[in-house]
Formats: structure tokens, sequence, C-alpha cells
């Protein structure tokens, strides 16, 4: 950690150190940039609290209590409509609803269910505010913890912003091994100089997740069964007692750019870098090797054979490294009449990495897989009026045979009827996990050599005062998925494969709220399928949110209360199961789950900044039947009563 601080502190202080010799070379007059604001009104306007994403897209903070906020205060901090939760608070969630959109053809590190609140460099957020903006997020979790999310962010001056943050969760949850334990740390800063002909936007991020990998339970039927004696979780067996997965990660984000005019006009010349260094580690650990289960004898081997014959005290363990250094250069041409005309070179450099060579049957396994990759791309963006397009492509310059093309199209009517079109062609490199895993579990290691994957997307979307409806189609190719081969039951060998036909899926997705007075009834619907010849990617047919709620002032309208109901449903199918070794989903044809409500009772107050939240999470599972599965092997969450609070302060 201390390396990469300074690492991301060289870094900065050699981007301002640029910024400081332009502005000196023009005799800009600087001297208030180390100077408070003390020129700011009396009282700041919400639209002084800036919020800018990685693309610079502007927001303004938001105090208001709507149904929306609702919905994103979960541990993500985000709309979970589409993603299914395990049974405790950071654990990961199986997907209803799959994304098939990327932003890059670059290969990726793997273990995907575990990086559900890993926050990626798309996730980090820049600000700019008149004054020093706190937040506090509370919230409940399962049994013996909580989880906390405290952020800090101040302009020393107009021009130079700072952020902290830190999210920290320990939960231990209802079944036996079930804790969970996270800490993210994410630091940021903004700069512009006075001209605006230079600014950076820079983030640091450290980020541990530890989670108990009990492996779901070692007989489902105890847990539908119903029985009164399992009422008490912990007395239902688990399939590992002792067994724990952990993922670190750190990285270093700096994105600036200079314009090379001096003035803004009609046609200006800019150049850009980026630059993103990153590591990361997944460690899985496991002790007691036997799981009993009330159908057969002790199992010893539920994931296979090891390389080691078990011993009291010694933990088998996996671990794998990978870090990556991205690197992007490029420049601008922008004039007011035909757009913005931008051209890159994206250099890519990768090494995933175990600690050996291993021989298996003849065949070696290599320590290490490394990628160095090139790409030239180019991008258009043009603006007139309502409508809105970008257009960018890349092709690899170097040996690896990968491309992309992503195509925008926006035309905004009016703030309130809006119409989106999206189309990607991307021509990905596989998961480095999918091509190379070592493990002391003798069915877990693989040396592969995948073709890359096509993806052809499609996305339309609207958004109007009345309705706002999305669809999404899909061509999948050379799809990479996981899948068991274990012929009993009772055994679990999860290994990649690749699937040489063709998958296409299509969803519809629509919102519709209905008012009257103080009630509304907010709806969110949607619809899907895929079409494949075996069971790679499967979905729900129907998806469905429905909330009932009731919103008024109260005390002279000092107080702001919504209160009602929230139903989930989805329809029956064989949804994927979670394997921990390997922190992956896979495909399954065995089981099928859903064709059950939850339905959550909700009141929340807001009293000026604060925001006060109170559910009653499933309380209908005490009397809908016990059929409620997260994944084939675990349970959905069972009744109860969380309290949370989101809390501002403008200093």
């Amino acid at each position: 950690m201390a390396k990469l601080l300074a690492l991301f502190l060289t870094v900065l202080f050699h981007s301002v150190l640029l910024a400081q010799d332009v502005e000196q070379l023009e005799k800009a007059n600087a001297k208030d940039l180390d100077k408070p604001v003390n020129d700011k009104p009396q009282k700041a306007t919400i639209d002084q609290y800036k919020i800018i994403s990685i693309t610079r897209d502007t927001t303004y903070v938001d105090t208001t209590l709507n149904i929306r906020k609702e919905y994103r205060f979960n541990y993500l901090r985000k709309d979970t409509f589409g993603l299914l939760a395990l049974p405790n608070e950071g654990q990961p969630y199986n997907v209803l609803k799959p994304n098939f959109f990327t932003s890059n053809s670059f290969p990726e590190f793997g273990f995907h269910a575990k990086q559900f609140n890993y926050l990626q460099a798309h996730d980090i957020n820049y600000y700019s505010v008149a004054t020093p903006l706190t937040e506090l997020y509370f919230k409940t979790v399962m049994e013996e913890g909580q989880t906390l999310d405290a952020f800090l962010t101040l302009n020393t001056s107009k021009r130079l912003n700072f952020s902290i943050a830190y999210k920290g969760l320990r939960s231990l949850g209802k079944y036996i091994n079930q804790l969970s334990s996270a800490g993210n740390f994410r630091f940021t800063t903004s700069y512009n100089t006075s001209n605006n002909r230079y600014f950076v936007n820079a983030h640091i991020t450290s980020q541990d997740l530890t989670n108990g990998e009990n492996g779901g339970l070692a007989n489902i039927n105890n847990f539908l069964s119903g029985e009164e004696k399992y009422k008490n979780r912990e007395r239902i067996n688990v399939i590992s007692r002792d067994a724990k997965s952990v993922l670190k990660g750190n990285r270093i984000f700096v994105d600036h750019q200079f314009q090379i005019n001096r003035e803004k006009a009609s046609n200006n010349l800019l150049v850009f870098h980026q630059f993103n260094y990153e590591n990361k580690m997944h460690r899985y650990t496991q002790g007691l090797l036997t799981t009993q289960l009330d159908f057969e004898p002790n199992i010893t081997q539920f994931y296979g054979p090891t390389f080691q014959p078990f011993q009291q005290g010694r933990l088998l363990e996996d671990e794998v490294k990978f870090n990556k250094l991205y690197n992007k250069v490029g420049a601008s041409y922008e004039n007011v009449i035909i757009g913005k005309i931008s051209a890159c070179v994206e250099d890519y450099r990768s090494n995933y990495y175990f600690d050996k060579i291993l021989i298996l049957q003849g065949e070696v396994l290599p320590g290490n897989l490394s990628e160095n990759i090139t790409t030239f791309g180019g991008r258009y963006d043009f603006r007139n009026g309502q409508w809105n397009a970008t257009l960018q492509a890349s092709n690899a310059l170097s040996n690896q045979s990968l491309s992309q093309i992503d195509a925008k199209l926006k035309y905004e009517l009016d703030e309130n009827t809006i119409f989106k079109a999206q189309v990607q062609k991307f021509n990905k490199l596989p998961d480095f996990l999918a091509n190379l895993h070592q493990s002391t579990f003798r069915e877990y290691n693989w040396n592969n050599n995948f073709k890359n994957e096509k993806f052809n997307n499609l996305n339309l979307s609207a958004t109007t005062k009345w309705f706002i409806a999305e669809i999404n189609y899909s061509i999948l190719k050379d799809k990479i998925y996981y899948s068991d081969d274990a012929a009993l039951v009772y055994q679990q060998f999860v290994t990649p494969k690749q699937y040489d036909n063709t998958i296409n899926y299509l969803s519809i997705q629509v919102e519709k709220e209905f008012r009257y007075k103080k009630f509304a009834l907010d709806n969110t619907v949607l619809f899907q399928q895929s079409q494949q010849d075996d069971p790679v990617v499967n979905v729900p047919q129907f998806v469905t949110r429905n909330t009932l709620y009731y919103s008024n002032y109260f005390f002279k309208s000092a107080l702001y209360l919504q209160t009602g109901f929230t139903v989930n449903f989805f329809t029956e199918y064989f949804a994927n199961d979670y394997n921990p070794v390997i922190g992956e989903f896979y495909s399954q044809n065995r089981t099928k789950i859903g064709n059950y409500p939850m339905v959550d009772f909700f009141l929340n107050a807001r009293i000026q900044q604060t925001r006060i939240f109170l559910k009653a999470e499933h309380f209908n599972s005490g009397f809908t039947g016990n059929n409620y599965l997260a994944t084939p092997t675990m349970p959905y969450r069972d009744f109860l009563i969380r309290f949370g609070i989101v809390w501002n302060f403008f200093q």
C-alpha cells in the first residue's frame, strides 16, 4: 500500500507541475490556488455540489427522498433489480438479468462472482463542491455486525478538489461459515487551471473482500422441509465449515487533458492521457475436507481429490495474482460545426501468475500468462441541438486478434422525453481464469487456449413522462461459461468451456408508475428469452418488481414520509449455482428455482438532509412456503427487520 501511494503521488505531482509550468509561462494569475474559497455566496445552491463521472457526465448531490432512493439503499448503493441476493450481506448476487455490453476487449482477471462490491475505475466519481460535504451511510446486517460508508469531499480552491471515503462491512450471517468482512478505501482529486486548458482527475483505491465460503447447504431438503428444528439455521449442515476466500486489489488511476491553443475557440486541439495501474489477488483456503450428508456416508472429497492428504491444522490454499498497466495516449480536434474527432493508441500489459509450474499427468501447466497488447482507435463525437452521437472503434496493432465498434445515438425531444440507441460489436479476449488455473484440488486445474468471445449487442430505450422502456438484443458466439463435470450430485467439479454455437438473447423491460393523490404504484416488468441448443445462458422468462406506497408531509412539512410494500417475483428457471473455489457462477440443468414472491414492507422518512430507512425484508417468508432459493444450494434471505440512515452534512 505504501509503494502504491508513493507511485500515485509521484504521477499526480508531475501532472500538477505540468499544469503550473504552463500557467507560469502564460503569466496567469494563479495566486488564489492556495487560498480558501472566501467569495462563495452566503448560501450555496445545490448545483454547486457537482458529481462528475469518469466520462465527465455531471450530476448534482440529491438529498431528496423518493422511491429510487429506496431501491438504492443497499450494500451496493445502486438499484439491484435483476440481481438476487445470497443469504448474507457482502456475498455474491445471482444474476437474473445478464448484461453482455462491455467497455473493452482486453482480458480480465476473472473471479467475477467475488467482484460485485469491487469498485472498478468507472465506479469512481469526482467532485466539485462550494463547501465541504460529508455523507454517512449506515445499515444493520443479518447478525453481529453492520455496514458503514463514510465520505468527505472539499475544495481547497475553486479548482482543486479532494475526496476520501471508506466503506466497511462485517456480517456474521445466519448459516454456518458465512462471515462477510470487507473494506473499500478510495481517495480522489480533481484539478483544473484557471484558463481551463488543463485538467486532471485521479484516484487511488485499496479494497479487501473476505467471505466465509460454506459452499451451500449439504442437503437442501433440510431447508425446504420447513421442519421446526431447522428454523435455527445453524443446525443445517453445510458443505464447508472453514473454507474462506479473499479478494484484494489496489489501483492508481489518472486521467488528464491539455488544450494546445491558448483560448477556447471554434477550433481546438487537445492531447490526453489515461493511466491505470492495478493489482489483484484471489486466495481460497480450506482445512476440513469432510462433509456429512444425510443421504450419503462421509464425503471427504466434495471438490474432488487433492494433491496433498488431509492433515489436522493444515490448510489447503489456492492463490493467484494479477496486475495490469494500461496507458491511453491520444489527440482530439474539436470544431463547433463538425464535432470532435479523436485518435488514440492504447497499451495494455498484464501478468497473471501463480507461485509454481504444475505438471499434471504429463501436461505442464505454466506458472503465468501475460499479455502485451497495443491497439489503435478513433472516436467521433457530434452534438447538434437535440441530437448527440458517438462512434468509436479500435483494432489491435499487436499479434492478438481483438477489435471493437461502439456506436451511440441520443435524441432529446425535451427534458422528459429522451430516445437512445446503441450498437456494439466486440471481439474480446478470454479472461485469464478461463485459460489457466492451478489448484490443490485435482479437478480444478486446466490450461486452455480458448478463442475470442464475439458479442453483437443492440440497445434501444425510450424515456417519457408516461413510461420508460428498454430493448436489448445480443448475439453471442464462442461464449465462455462454467459447468459442473461431476457425475454425482454430492460432488462438484466446475470447469470452463467454450460454446461453439450461437446464442440469441432478447430482453424487454418496461417501467411505469401510476399515481392517485398521495398513493403511487411503481412497476417494473422484464421479459427475456435466450435461444440456444444447450443450457448455457439460462434466464427466467419474467422478472417483476411492484411497489405500492404512500407519501406525505407531516409536522408543517418538517417530515416527509414514504411507506409501502414491494413485491419481487421471477418465474421458475434453471438458475446458476455458485462455486467458491473459483469464485464464479456456473450453468446447471438439474434444479429449478423461482415462482415465489418476496415481499418487503418499508417505512422511510426525510428530515432536512437526513433520510431514515426501516424495512421488514421478506416478511412473507413464514407463510408462503420454504421454496425461496437464491441458488440451487443456497436459500434466499429469511424475514429480517433492518434499519439504516443516509445523512448529508453541508458545512
